[in-house]
């Protein structure tokens, strides 16, 4: 079970990689961008996939609500996991 829902949040944070991968592709291709709201959400639900995509794709590293938000939403779900994990064990 912990298995499935490990691979299933590690699925979910590569989709957010490619979507932040997709925004800075289209960015360079004067394309239709992504809404930075559905950014911010995705990385809600993929912290790990927005702050990789921001770092290695170079992408909306210099938005203060990317920078200070994306670390902001990590140390939050960072400190729930903890909490879950003394709970639950």
């Amino acid at each position: 079970m912990i298995y499935k829902c490990l691979m299933a949040y590690l699925m979910i944070n590569l989709a957010v990689l490619l979507l932040y991968g997709l925004d800075k592709w289209k960015a360079k291709n004067h394309r239709w961008r992504v809404s930075e709201a559905a950014l911010m959400m995705a990385a809600v639900f993929g912290v790990f996939g927005a702050y990789g995509g921001m770092h290695l794709f170079h992408h909306k590293t210099q938005k203060p609500k990317f920078y200070i938000g994306v670390p902001v939403i990590f140390v939050v779900e960072l400190m729930l996991f903890v909490v879950f994990a003394v709970t639950f064990h």
